[in-house]
């Protein structure tokens, strides 16, 4: 069995698990079950999960398809983050105190720097396959959707590796139905709700507040003396160049990208760590994306607003699209930067939890890392009995499995979209009254 299927059944049965627990279970003991579970959006895609599908009401058959996609497992984007334990090992290396062990791992860390060399950011094999195998899946779901000529409308944010992994669905659309309608782009023009980030929230990721509740989280998490004992004759003598903290969130964090790449399939860098290990990594990361990404008391409560206009997009798409009387797909494919503040926009799964915690997190299943791996998607699935009927139903799925939202419904796991936009669009309207925003930021 090759390594990219032995990857992918390992994130299946993990995510397969994840999605029947009532969290009885802490994140540390599915670490357990897999450590690459605590690579946060680096985390592969559950690429041979089949979650049950609820049987729509009768009469109600698919007709359209909105949906939001991340890119598929990539290189990491720039080699910074190899650097930085690099030159730390090289400095060390000069000053004879390595390890065995130490010696191993700078080589280890030579190769990956290697093997990424001139691919940084780049689609990696895995990532193409992951898009092929959910638009194979989402055709075999949701046949009516795909018959005949029908149209399907691709968008991309002007990214490469976001490019091809529409193209990597599109092509694999295509071979099944070579009759499909369809049309892509990606452009500029379209960026302001594919990738919108607020000038304001990203020139200051972390309020003061935020910052202190983050720092006052990690400190008992980010020391490892025992991995400095592995990789240094005497760790005392080498802190004058080397700075345990990000030594040990740097190679762990290199570690686990590798399972996106083929040198996963020879790696052994993560057994410098223990699952105690491992699992801090994993909290820390989560509260950092909870913070900057998710609707933090810490940080405004409003970081997630980020994607209005995503959100108002494809309330306007949907609502023009509802008037066609033929079926209709439109796939958008941009990063996990978008797929994580858009679901606690939606609230889907209750990832609009609000808590001034981040002890919190854990306890209430707020894991950034289900929602955001690479090639997560979002998909709105719409039901009518024909053209004439004006009682539109939807179910919402997270990674291609049904998942709950924050409003009424007498139909789960779906839901009637007259109350989606009544609900979304009075939370959108209450915000943008309050900061005042303009309605399209592409226009300014």
């Amino acid at each position: 069995m090759n390594g990219i299927k032995m990857r992918i059944i390992l994130a299946a049965v993990l995510m397969t698990l994840l999605s029947v627990s009532t969290w009885a279970q802490s994140a540390f003991e599915f670490i357990n079950q897999n450590r690459n579970f605590s690579a946060s959006n680096y985390c592969i895609y559950p690429d041979s999960v089949k979650p049950y599908m609820t049987p729509p009401p009768a009469g109600k058959r698919p007709f359209y398809i909105s949906h939001y996609g991340c890119h598929g497992s990539r290189y990491l984007n720039n080699r910074k983050g190899y650097d930085i334990p690099f030159r730390m090992l090289c400095s060390a290396d000069s000053m004879g105190e390595l390890t065995q062990t130490g010696k191993e791992t700078l080589q280890e860390l030579q190769l990956i720097i290697s093997d990424s060399e001139g691919r940084w950011g780049d689609l990696s094999g895995l990532g193409k396959l992951q898009h092929r195998n959910i638009a194979r899946r989402m055709m075999k779901r949701f046949p009516e959707v795909f018959r005949g000529n029908a149209s399907i409308d691709a968008k991309s944010t002007t990214v490469t590796h976001c490019i091809l992994s529409m193209g990597s669905a599109l092509q694999e659309m295509k071979s099944i139905n070579p009759k499909l309608n369809i049309t892509m782009d990606a452009s500029n023009r379209t960026m302001f709700y594919m990738n919108h980030q607020d000038r304001k929230f990203r020139d200051s990721l972390m309020t003061a507040e935020a910052t202190k509740a983050y720092d006052n989280y990690c400190s008992s998490r980010i020391r490892n003396p025992r991995l400095m004992e592995k990789l240094f004759i005497h760790p005392d003598s080498v802190r004058k160049v080397v700075d345990e903290e990000w030594l040990n969130y740097y190679l762990l964090k290199t570690a686990l990208i590798q399972q996106n790449t083929h040198m996963d399939d020879s790696s052994t860098m993560i057994d410098l760590f223990s699952f105690e290990e491992i699992h801090q990594f994993w909290q820390r990361e989560n509260a950092w994306w909870y913070l900057v990404y998710g609707p933090s008391p810490h940080n405004g409560g409003y970081r997630h607003y980020s994607q209005r206009y995503l959100l108002r997009q494809i309330i306007q798409d949907a609502d023009s699209c509802l008037q066609l009387p033929n079926t209709t797909v439109q796939l958008r494919y941009g990063h996990e930067t978008v797929v994580l503040p858009l679901t606690c926009l939606l609230g889907i799964n209750g990832f609009d939890l609000q808590t001034d915690n981040l002890e919190d997190l854990e306890e209430n299943g707020w894991w950034a890392c289900l929602v955001f791996p690479m090639a997560s998607n979002i998909q709105l699935v719409f039901y009518r009995s024909g053209p004439t009927d004006r009682d539109v139903i939807f179910k919402v799925l997270l990674n291609e499995a049904e998942a709950m939202l924050p409003i009424q419904t007498d139909i789960a796991p779906y839901y009637h979209w007259r109350d989606f936009r009544e609900y979304y669009l009075k939370k959108l309207d209450e915000y943008d009254a309050c900061v005042k925003v303009s309605p399209n930021p592409a226009l300014l």
